[in-house]
């Protein structure tokens, strides 16, 4: 008796779409890339575009929300495996960013470049940027309470702050030390902060 294969999952329009979105849209910038590009390159109909996403500026917002969840995962991963300690995971953020500025693709935050790019906050697109901000945000005032740090909701902002500036900082410079000198900056933050608390 042969053992049955299931048959691999096929992707949907929208997933195609999205697929190629990300590509595109990280790669060469939102207004770069029109519609009749994406639907060329991922290979679905016209009127199959419209009915998963009715608008650019409704892509736009999708593919910032799923490359949202992509890089939380991603962030939450690289923490686990570079820092097993609650008490380490704050900075180990920054050994996470420093791996991936070291990547070839790497081109920037994706949430920064649109909201940058786009140049209006009330774009539906920005308002996904600020949703993944505000949502990394919370991620690290959960790293930083379970460290101990009892005003780990100022920290955070300031944390995603140095994050930011990081980001900026390694594509302004073409260089991917700017995590670990952040890191730094947020070592003496966290000793600053541990001294008050005495």
């Amino acid at each position: 008796m042969t053992a049955r294969t299931t048959p691999a999952k096929r992707s949907t329009p929208a997933e195609r779409i999205l697929k190629v979105a990300d590509k595109l849209f990280y790669q060469d910038g939102i207004r770069a890339v029109g519609v009749d590009r994406l639907i060329a390159e991922s290979g679905v109909a016209k009127a199959s575009f419209y009915r998963a996403f009715p608008s650019k500026d409704d892509l736009v917002a999708a593919w910032l929300d799923v490359r949202d969840q992509h890089w939380r995962a991603w962030l939450q991963d690289a923490i686990e495996k570079l820092a097993p300690r609650a008490q380490d995971k704050p900075l180990a953020v920054f050994d996470a960013l420093d791996a991936r500025f070291r990547q070839s693709t790497f081109r920037g935050c994706a949430f920064i470049n649109t909201i940058t790019e786009l140049a209006r906050l009330d774009h539906p697109g920005a308002h996904a940027a600020r949703r993944h901000k505000e949502s990394v945000r919370t991620l690290l005032a959960s790293l930083l309470k379970d460290a101990g740090y009892k005003d780990f909701e100022a920290l955070a902002v300031m944390f995603l702050q140095l994050i930011d500036g990081a980001i900026v900082a390694a594509v302004r410079e073409g260089k991917p030390d700017a995590a670990l000198r952040a890191k730094q900056l947020a070592e003496l933050l966290l000793t600053a902060r541990t001294k008050k608390a005495k």
